[in-house]
């Protein structure tokens, strides 16, 4: 098994692998010409984000600086997904995000990880686990979303979570480590923050 397999199968591998690194600095100057776009160039940024991502659906925005252990090339996008200042998406396997996610600023999504044992990571040892997010999910600001992960459909993980298991769609799951507060209930429906009602007309 090759390097680059072993990436995307969970074994333990070399990150620093010649081949490999050729072809994540390829990605890597990809993602520093997309940091250096104005914010005028919007339609430069859409394109760009096509060429960098595995799959990016329509109407995505990403807010620069975008960070990215391979530039988004191991990244699976839906449409209409927002991600503010300081996305971090450690891709070195698959990151899946469904339609209509939104990233707070300064959200980690990471899939690499590093033995525990010592001897192993004096030798450069990484594996890899590939996270899942749903469709219609709301991340806080200053979460991370650790290795191997799923979290399900329209859930909202708080600011400053760290998910270390997976987390059911139609929750809001706050807390290091990330647990389930409570489910998605009737009283969403009526007040979108603390006493403020929704207006029934934007429905």
């Amino acid at each position: 098994m090759t390097a680059k397999e072993k990436m995307f199968s969970g074994e333990l591998y070399l990150p620093s692998d010649e081949q490999l690194m050729a072809e994540q600095t390829m990605c890597l100057n990809l993602l520093y010409d997309f940091n250096q776009t104005r914010p005028t160039e919007l339609k430069k940024r859409t394109q760009m984000l096509s060429k960098m991502f595995a799959e990016i659906g329509e109407c995505c925005y990403i807010e620069p600086p975008f960070h990215a252990n391979w530039g988004g090339a191991h990244c699976h996008f839906g449409k209409y997904v927002y991600a503010n200042f300081n996305l971090t998406l450690v891709d070195d396997t698959h990151i899946y995000v469904g339609d209509y996610t939104q990233f707070g600023p300064n959200v980690v999504v990471a899939t690499a990880g590093h033995p525990i044992l010592p001897e192993l990571r004096k030798k450069g040892y990484q594996y890899n686990a590939p996270v899942h997010i749903g469709k219609n999910c709301w991340i806080g600001s200053g979460a991370v979303i650790v290795p191997g992960v799923t979290i399900g459909d329209n859930t909202v993980i708080g600011a400053g979570s760290v998910v270390t298991k997976d987390i059911p769609s139609n929750v809001v799951a706050v807390g290091n480590p990330c647990r389930v507060l409570r489910q998605i209930s009737e009283h969403d429906k009526a007040y979108y923050f603390k006493d403020r009602k929704i207006d029934d007309s934007i429905l």
